[in-house]
């Protein structure tokens, strides 16, 4: 798609159009034949917005140029969380170094692609929107100087030297899952995404893939449960193996009346047999008026993830 120098400078002009409308700080960005790739830092919530806009308009230009219709992207675009400080500046030397994976042209002449971060940042011709502080910073404490980004090309052309093996370990999970970081700041920000909008569709506005959307959502039915259990005095771990067993039941009711999980991780997660079984469980339940007992009602109320 951005084989032709017209084609990939027009997205990247779109590009640095849409970092100044929305504010955006862009760490690092490459564009190659038929992708690109952005680490973007985004002040305001608009990440969704802001692609739209920016995907839209280069369409539209690209269209008109081509005297073409249709759309030029294939699917969503994908956006994982990163954690700043290490973990983004390892995300930047990812992208500055896919024209020499790619095998466009080796790694020492990295600065020689025109469709990279890294020709502006070595030439310090950049937008206002460019920020140049993480990369430095986490590739040794480097100044934004000319001899500075001469060491930081060289450190990259060590990185690309490496063996398959090792450059495999450092990138190739980059892209995988929907956050790259530590576990304390995947924790951190489930929790923050979690305040910030009851439902999943914060996690879906920023192209999260499917995968990672399920391991939300069985998180969130986890820590659901073990809310639920610890108001009953429930050990999880310690649930009698009779399928129908009245914690278990009541268990799996409270879950199904506050949550949208599916009566099979609550088989599998509490041990209850089939997943029809659950739905007849916690049927009888209800018929039984057990839902609107007093406890029951206190478990509802108090019982939040």
């Amino acid at each position: 798609m951005f084989a032709a120098k017209g084609t990939a400078e027009s997205f990247q002009k779109c590009l640095f159009e849409a970092a100044e409308r929305f504010g955006w700080r862009v760490h690092a960005y490459v564009i190659m034949r038929n992708h690109f790739h952005l680490a973007l830092e985004t002040p305001e919530p608009n990440l969704s917005e802001g692609m739209r806009w920016l995907q839209g308009t280069w369409a539209g230009r690209f269209n008109r140029f081509r005297s073409e219709g249709g759309r030029p992207f294939q699917g969503r675009y994908k956006a994982l969380h990163v954690e700043p400080g290490h973990a983004l500046a390892q995300v930047a030397h990812y992208i500055h170094l896919n024209p020499a994976r790619a095998k466009v042209l080796p790694a020492s002449r990295l600065v020689e692609y025109p469709w990279s971060s890294l020709k502006h940042f070595v030439a310090r011709e950049r937008p206002p929107c460019f920020e140049a502080a993480t990369i430095l910073t986490e590739s040794g404490g480097l100044p934004d100087t000319p001899a500075g980004w001469r060491r930081y090309v060289a450190y990259l052309d060590v990185v690309a030297e490496e063996e398959e093996k090792l450059r495999e370990a450092k990138f190739g999970r980059l892209s995988r899952g929907w956050v790259i970081g530590s576990g304390t700041f995947k924790s951190d920000l489930k929790k923050d995404l979690a305040e910030q909008a009851a439902s999943l569709e914060r996690f879906q506005a920023v192209g999260t893939d499917g995968s990672a959307l399920r391991e939300i959502r069985e998180q969130a039915w986890e820590d659901r449960l073990k809310g639920f259990a610890k108001e009953l005095g429930v050990k999880l771990d310690r649930l009698p193996a009779k399928k129908s067993a009245p914690q278990k039941v009541k268990l799996a009711a409270a879950l199904k009346l506050s949550t949208s999980v599916p009566n099979a991780w609550i088989a599998a997660r509490l041990g209850m047999g089939k997943p029809a079984s659950v739905s007849q469980f916690v049927r009888r339940f209800k018929l039984a008026g057990e839902t609107e007992t007093r406890g029951f009602r206190k478990l509802m109320s108090h019982s939040t993830p």
